[in-house]
């Protein structure tokens, strides 16, 4: 059913007139008659009867018209849902307890006017396709990984440089370090399940293996953080890193440190992508905040792999 012969339907009704209501469509008389008689072939009724003041409603007509407002009401509400800065604005941050998702909690603090929408993506490719395709409009990610181009009509721009610490229970050789060199790691188990082979952080902890001759192992199922945290605690030969940005809460029971690591000290770079043709104004909103909420980064004195996008 054509929406504009439903519009034009209820004007008429309103009006009373088909001369009246062309005037308030900006159409002619001749094209409301015919928007009329098209949606009466299609409902295979008579809409409309002759009166002496012009046309009223025929039976079929006064029973249509309510669902026509309901139709016109619909609509303009499914139109308005994805009209440029009145949908929310979709964001992946890959996981609830990373630096993105702290990023995104400032960002609505600043923006509270902003409807947010947060989704969770794990693999790049995921995202990417759902920025393509509009799905989402934004994701954080590292990038771009080796032999992993970003497609031409994707943006992205590193937003957050966040330093990685060593995690130790009490037993562990260093956790009464205030810090430990990368150097100092050598030797040391660094335990770190779930890391996907071919995906960014595997790029990422593979450089960093390769580039201070460290142990990083990981074997064994990820039960998640809880249980990596129960692990770490009573476990003193094993340590791992933990992002300085992720909100872990751990008991108070399990004695555990957080050392920061120097010499240089590991960041892991997050990044925005977008598209570059989405139109949605909370898009840029975001972009203008997270510039200036990350302004003024040193990296002097840190490490990243070279494939990383620059500053």
């Amino acid at each position: 059913m054509d929406l504009e012969t439903v519009r034009t339907f209820v004007a008429v009704a309103d009006a009373g007139q088909f001369q009246e209501a062309a005037a308030e469509l900006g159409i002619t008389q001749q094209a409301v008659s015919k928007r009329v008689a098209a949606l009466e072939r299609t409902l295979g009724v008579r809409l409309f009867t002759r009166t002496p003041r012009g046309s009223g409603l025929s039976i079929d007509g006064q029973a249509f018209l309510p669902h026509a407002r309901e139709l016109l009401r619909v609509a303009e509400r499914a139109a308005t849902s994805v009209r440029a800065g009145r949908r929310p604005l979709r964001v992946d941050v890959i996981a609830s307890r990373g630096a993105a998702t702290g990023l995104m909690r400032a960002f609505h603090r600043a923006h509270p006017e902003i409807d947010l929408d947060v989704v969770m993506l794990l693999d790049i490719e995921t995202a990417v396709a759902a920025v393509r395709s509009g799905t989402i409009d934004a994701s954080f990610r590292a990038v771009a990984a080796p032999g992993r181009p970003l497609p031409e009509d994707i943006a992205a721009v590193r937003v957050l440089d966040e330093p990685l610490q060593l995690l130790t229970g009490p037993g562990h050789a260093l956790a009464s370090a205030r810090s430990v060199t990368m150097d100092g790691l050598a030797g040391h188990r660094i335990w770190m399940p779930g890391i996907v082979p071919g995906s960014e952080w595997g790029a990422y902890y593979d450089d960093l293996v390769a580039a201070f001759g460290l142990t990083i192992e990981a074997t064994g199922p990820n039960f998640g953080s809880d249980a990596l945290l129960d692990t770490i605690a009573d476990t003193p030969a094993l340590a791992t890193f933990m992002g300085g940005r992720t909100r872990l809460v751990w008991p108070a029971g399990h004695g555990l440190r957080l050392i920061p690591v120097t010499d240089p000290t590991p960041v892991y770079p997050h990044a925005l992508l977008w598209h570059r043709d989405n139109p949605n104004p909370a898009l840029a909103t975001l972009r203008a905040h997270l510039t200036a909420a990350t302004a003024g980064q040193d990296t002097a004195g840190t490490w990243t792999p070279d494939w990383v996008i620059p500053r």
